[in-house]
């Protein structure tokens, strides 16, 4: 066949070799293309370069962060996070206010020891809906949290008591939370002692302080909240609940905790004990 063509064997060879390694290449990238089509339409089109490039090496994909993005924007595949904020509680109170003592000291060596409660918004056609959050700083999960349309003490003592009933902790644990007039009413403290829990609180005006639950509400919203449009508080509050206790939980990556979700860097320290 080669005469036939006058093509030298070694040339035929050759021109096979290059074919087969382009072909490879060819179905070595469709493959990759699939995997991060598979990855962001599961993490609901919210993933970004970063996490996809992490999820890949967890499943053998070993990609740089810039030729994920590259294949990312030919593929398509753009986060459709919305970033908007703004402030909810109200520190202008007469209640007495515990120290900083959590000073940004944002980790923990065990889960139920250090816990940081916040509370955001979320409007809806019949009006505003208050969502109280208790994150367990180890893990980043979410222990507990409790919505309604008003935004009183009982809100957050329900969220308190829920995230107690649940963890059922052992030892002492730190709540910290900003100086917002629920947190600070004498009910929420006296309940605060009842669980053994040890108060601390931001400096006035001082949102840092209380970073990483502000940062979860903020994910919630662009995740979430900003993407859809709630005819009813009922509404909200299921897809809410779905979000934190199926998505947020269970499987959103987070990279303060090394790219896993918080229920697994959970199950990774009982299983390590």
């Amino acid at each position: 066949m080669c005469s036939v063509f006058e093509v030298s064997r070694s040339g035929y060879y050759a021109w096979r070799e290059h074919r087969g390694k382009q072909t490879k290449r060819s179905k070595n990238r469709k493959k990759l293309e699939q995997r991060i089509r598979r990855i962001f339409l599961d993490s609901r089109r919210l993933y970004g370069s970063r996490k996809i490039k992490e999820i890949l090496g967890q499943q053998g994909f070993h990609v740089s962060g810039k030729t994920v993005a590259r294949m990312m924007k030919e593929l398509g595949l753009r986060s459709r996070t919305v970033k908007k904020y703004k402030a909810t509680t109200n520190s202008k109170h007469n209640f007495p206010v515990y120290d900083n003592v959590l000073d940004r000291g944002f980790t923990a060596e065990a889960p139920n020891r250090k816990w940081v409660a916040d509370i955001t918004y979320v409007w809806t056609s019949e009006g505003w809906l208050y969502l109280a959050s208790i994150m367990d700083l180890y893990s980043r999960k979410i222990v507990g949290f409790h919505m309604d349309e008003r935004m009183t003490k009982d809100l957050v003592i329900a969220a308190l008591d829920r995230a107690f009933s649940q963890q059922r902790p052992r030892g002492e644990v730190l709540h910290h939370s900003d100086r917002g007039s629920q947190y600070a009413s004498h009910d929420y403290q006296a309940r605060l002692r009842t669980y053994k829990m040890k108060g601390s609180m931001s400096r006035k005006g001082n949102c840092y302080d209380n970073a990483c639950i502000e940062s979860f509400h903020s994910v919630l919203k662009k995740e979430l909240v900003y993407l859809e449009k709630f005819k009813t508080r009922k509404q909200a509050k299921k897809r809410i609940f779905e979000y934190i206790t199926c998505f947020y939980n269970g499987k959103r990556i987070h990279s303060a905790i090394g790219y896993f979700t918080p229920n697994e860097y959970k199950r990774m320290y009982r299983f390590a004990a």
